[in-house]
């Protein structure tokens, strides 16, 4: 099966190729970065696009400039929900499948405070969440071989593209510089490890899995950000504090999901690629040389 990657260079997609190499490259996957298309532009992006040939097509790029996103709303909605349409439509002309990364954030806005699964209704509380929440719709309406993985809170060896690494590298700079840190306790998300988030789609194609929504993180029901902080700076040996606060201390120009823990049952009935976070936490620290 040959492969095409969107959004190849971000801690997701290096880690969807290195995945792919560590198994003997079942998948032929071309890279689509940057160089070749600019995705703001739909026509020429899809023009470039349906150059090539491809079987699967796997979208890991997107806006994700959470706070940015709020104040540019229209680009927002033209490249995660717009191109998202159009490249649904394209693996519809060609019978491919399509794999389109999703969000957490999609959530946000329900009363419901347990894990959330793949039938809850979506209701997302800020402009990012809105524009993606609209690309799934958008891409199912399309196509029916849509495959979308919702991930959460990203930590990955290569950092987030465009954020000056990943929440887990900020914890451990600041808390040596600063050796106290204040972090919002009242917002529940599920940390995950893009290496794991790697191993489970690669899973999902090859398994062939059946079209259709699915949470794709790591095990243990949802931690607050304090939480994972105090994880992080105890797993790392790292003389630090961490105090939790109130999110109404640190505003942000986009508001936050006050919970928006995922159930990844569902996915574990095909992949067995989710550890528990602190688990996933500890190989990434390792991986880094932050731990020996």
């Amino acid at each position: 099966m040959k492969a095409l990657l969107l959004g190849p260079n971000g801690q997701l997609g290096q880690d969807v190729l290195r995945a792919n190499q560590a198994r003997g490259a079942p998948l032929t996957i071309e890279p689509f970065g940057r160089d070749r298309a600019d995705l703001s532009n739909l026509d020429e992006a899809l023009a470039r696009l349906g150059e090539t040939q491809f079987d699967v097509l796997i979208n890991c790029s997107s806006y994700h400039k959470t706070d940015e996103v709020e104040s540019n709303a229209q680009l927002g909605f033209t490249i995660n929900a717009h191109l998202v349409r159009r490249l649904a439509e394209l693996c519809a002309q060609r019978n491919a499948r399509f794999v389109h990364v999703s969000t957490d954030y999609v959530f946000g806005g329900q009363d419901k405070r347990t894990p959330l699964t793949e039938e809850d209704a979506k209701a997302p509380v800020n402009i990012y969440g809105a524009s993606k929440a609209m690309g799934e719709d958008l891409a199912r309406a399309a196509h029916d071989d849509v495959l979308i993985l919702r991930v959460a809170s990203l930590f990955g060896v290569a950092g987030a593209s465009g954020k000056g690494g990943n929440f887990v590298e900020t914890m451990l700079k600041f808390g040596r510089e600063r050796g106290h840190l204040r972090v919002v306790d009242d917002q529940i998300m599920s940390p995950t490890a893009t290496e794991d988030i790697a191993a489970a789609m690669l899973d999902l194609v090859l398994e062939r899995a059946p079209a259709g929504r699915y949470h794709v993180v790591n095990d243990d029901g949802g931690v607050s950000w304090c939480a994972f902080a105090r994880e992080i700076i105890a797993q790392a040996g790292v003389n630090a504090t961490v105090e939790a606060i109130a999110s109404a201390e640190f505003p942000t120009p986009a508001k936050r999901p006050p919970y928006s823990a995922l159930d990844n049952a569902k996915l574990k009935t095909i992949t067995s690629a989710m550890r528990p976070w602190p688990a996933a936490l500890n190989a990434y620290l390792r991986a880094k040389g932050h731990i020996r």
